[in-house]
């Protein structure tokens, strides 16, 4: 059998040491306990990307839902993300339906379209707490994860990097320490060896390409397992 035909044509990826193997990655999260799996948040979670070649074209909740379903007969799941919403916005149009479904665990990326402006930490934090806390409170295991690091990627107009980085330290130490409150896990991926590469950014210089996914989730695995 040719490499091609063992890694189905993604010899970059399969390559990568920062990636990881759909199948190791499966048997890694075999241990949780998760039957019922819900996505929310913003254009992150919805998988907004740019392709990469020699990389799987799939979304790092795609693959997350991907590896959780392959070990576990019966496994629903449901991605509620919608692109370019607001932590508010967020919790007004995901919070009821993903409550509806009950879901065991929740993957949310949320805060990152606030962050693009200047905003009232305390105010995102009472946003972020009233979207994350009846998810909680329901019984689902909350997980939250970071925006890797756009604005030190050197793909920003370096008159607005300093402050925008500021802010989205900011966001990302605000969503930890509300996770955490809530018994949570929150992925670290603000502060990942690769957060800050521009090799991980897609061509519109906001969101990640297809290595940037497939890094994501290995963190997510990783942090998981």
């Amino acid at each position: 059998m040719t490499t091609h035909e063992l890694t189905g044509g993604f010899e970059l990826e399969a390559a990568d040491p920062h990636c990881i193997d759909p199948g190791t990655a499966a048997e890694r999260l075999r241990h949780r306990p998760w039957q019922r799996f819900a996505v929310l948040g913003d254009s992150v979670t919805a998988g907004v990307r740019g392709p990469l070649d020699g990389y799987r074209d799939a979304s790092f909740a795609e693959r997350l839902t991907d590896a959780l379903a392959s070990t576990r007969p019966g496994f629903e799941s449901v991605n509620l993300a919608i692109p370019y919403l607001t932590v508010d916005e967020i919790r007004e149009v995901q919070l009821e339906p993903a409550l509806e479904f009950a879901p065991d665990a929740v993957l949310v990326s949320a805060g990152g379209n606030d962050a693009f402006n200047p905003f009232d930490p305390d105010h995102l934090r009472t946003q972020l707490e009233l979207l994350l806390r009846p998810l909680a409170e329901s019984g689902a295991t909350v997980l939250t994860v970071g925006l890797f690091d756009l604005a030190r990627s050197g793909l920003v107009p370096a008159e607005q990097a300093p402050e925008m980085a500021e802010r989205f330290d900011t966001l990302d130490r605000i969503t930890a320490e509300v996770t955490q409150s809530l018994g949570g896990i929150h992925i670290d991926t603000h502060h990942h060896p690769l957060s800050a590469d521009a090799s991980i950014y897609a061509r519109d210089r906001i969101h990640g390409n297809a290595r940037g996914h497939a890094v994501a989730f290995a963190a997510i695995v990783d942090a998981l397992a």
